[in-house]
């Protein structure tokens, strides 16, 4: 199965041109994106980084959102995280809580300095798993005006604590952690790190529903690319320890800057975006710029690429008040 515009999973409008471009975060890793820029642009533009979801490269949705942003005005960048995908960093398919919220740090790094983007106009987009990345980069960085996150997961609490909080204890944290330990002993004895897989395939006839709706999109034309760990190999096995003792949205509360929280109602993750919504706005003094908005009948992949149901007229909205 191949992608299906040239390694995208979305076509490319006439109106936004995309080039590949690199940068390095903090930490010296290199990054790849693309960036989308519209061809009738004049003068400054405000900029939007975008990437996810966890598991997903820039040639899919990441790339359509950027691609609606740059179609609506936008100077917009997709990137790959760390280790994933074209951007650089050793070993393959991990993941951080640390670095890759500071991916999107790095990506704010480049937009504010180019000389066709407005800097103090800068805000970043972030879905599934790194829509609580946004989140958190939004928590660190000051140059941050204006944040979404769509379809969100707080990677850090269901690595920790399972799908509703089921595993939440600590002999089921130790259990879990005893087997991510004796994989990391046998991926240094093979000098390979094992993958966990990704998406099911076949997928069983007794797959519950959210695992249907990742095959529809990982596993089908929809959404495949031949990068995507998801759609492929998956993480290595030992990707979720970090996630297991750091909360990423411990200072959520604290954010400032103005944040759109988006989810679809029926949504087996949707509990992600409403708890994370309560607890950014508990004692926070500047919470009046900080809305949620719940898509009525959406599931979680729906707002990876339906634009029919994706409220990027909301999204363009939020952007335009709050990146001036």
């Amino acid at each position: 199965m191949r992608a299906q515009y040239d390694g995208y999973s979305f076509p490319l409008r006439d109106e936004v041109t995309r080039e590949k471009v690199r940068f390095r975060n903090r930490y010296g890793i290199e990054l790849c994106g693309d960036l989308y820029l519209p061809k009738a642009a004049g003068g400054k533009l405000a900029a939007v980084a975008v990437a996810g979801p966890f598991g997903a490269v820039k040639e899919q949705c990441a790339g359509l959102y950027a691609e609606e942003l740059a179609f609506r005005g936008f100077a917009a960048l997709a990137f790959d995280p760390s280790f994933i995908g074209e951007s650089g960093g050793e070993a393959r398919n991990v993941a951080s809580p640390d670095i890759n919220t500071e991916d999107f740090c790095a990506a704010v790094d480049f937009l504010c300095t180019r000389d066709f983007v407005e800097p103090e106009q800068v805000g970043i987009l972030g879905i599934c798993g790194f829509g609580g990345m946004a989140l958190n980069a939004a928590a660190m960085d000051t140059r941050i005006k204006a944040t979404v996150s769509s379809t969100m997961y707080d990677m850090t609490r269901v690595n920790a604590k399972g799908y509703f909080d089921a595993a939440d204890s600590a002999q089921a944290r130790y259990e879990t952690k005893k087997a991510l330990n004796a994989q990391r002993t046998l991926d240094y004895k093979n000098g390979v790190c094992a993958r966990a897989g990704g998406v099911v395939d076949p997928l069983p006839e007794d797959a519950p529903f959210f695992v249907r709706d990742y095959y529809d999109y990982y596993k089908t034309q929809r959404g495949y690319t031949e990068r995507s760990l998801n759609s492929n190999e998956g993480w290595n096995v030992t990707s979720a320890l970090s996630f297991l003792n750091m909360p990423i949205l411990r200072y959520s509360n604290e954010i400032r800057s103005a944040v759109l929280v988006i989810h679809g109602e029926k949504a087996h993750s949707c509990y992600f975006s409403k708890d994370a919504f309560a607890e950014m706005v508990r004692d926070n003094p500047y919470a009046d710029n900080k809305e949620l908005l719940l898509i009525p009948g959406a599931v979680h992949t729906d707002l990876y690429d339906r634009k029919d149901i994706i409220p990027f007229d909301r999204i363009e909205r939020f952007f335009r008040e709050n990146l001036k």
